[in-house]
């Protein structure tokens, strides 16, 4: 049940190595991501304290304080022009996927996403995967595009749906408000 889950920021030093042991699964002889080799636990505490400048990264723990799973964002492009834009990401522990670990992550990165002021959030989905294309659709996202034969791995091309939510209605005339840097929120 979800009720039994605590959901809080990841802490790089703490977290790393497990949040690395989730994702390997989805490397190694698996083409749900497009890395061939899964990231080391410094590595990925690398990637996590980058993102945590700037957005969320959640882990969800169950009773025991076991992590079992994390969802995060990043930026979706590099470009200036693209800052109030976010792509997310979501990985549950295969002994507990399909009880509701992902869409209460992602249930909470969104609310925390649109309380910095992001305006859009996108997530790409290596074909076929029913299950995460459910978990996209059921957080309201809706199919914008398919990258057809984007990337190669394991011995065949894969096609990747994207997937777009609009958090915020964007402003009609000027700039929008800056996005609120996580660490500056967290401050707050």
């Amino acid at each position: 049940m979800a009720s039994d889950w605590r959901i809080r920021f990841a802490e790089p030093d703490r977290d790393a190595l497990r949040v690395a042991e989730i994702y390997r699964p989805a490397v190694e002889g698996n083409f749900v991501s497009f890395e061939e080799t899964a990231p080391t636990a410094d590595e990925m505490a690398g990637r996590m304290r980058k993102v945590l400048a700037r957005m969320p990264w959640l882990v969800a723990e169950e009773e025991s304080g076991a992590v079992v799973g994390y969802a995060y964002a990043g930026p979706h492009r590099e470009r200036a022009a693209y800052r109030w834009s976010v792509d997310i990401s979501v990985y549950v522990d295969p002994v507990w996927q399909r009880r509701g670990v992902g869409r209460l992550l992602y249930d909470e990165l969104l609310e925390r996403l649109r309380g910095q002021g992001f305006v859009n959030v996108y997530a790409g989905v290596t074909l076929p995967n029913p299950a995460s294309v459910a978990l996209h659709e059921s957080i309201g996202m809706r199919r914008i595009g398919v990258y057809e034969r984007v990337g190669y791995k394991l011995g065949e091309w894969r096609d990747v749906c994207w997937f777009g939510l609009r958090l915020l209605e964007p402003t009609a005339l000027g700039q929008p408000p800056e996005p609120i840097l996580l660490s500056e929120l967290r401050m707050q």
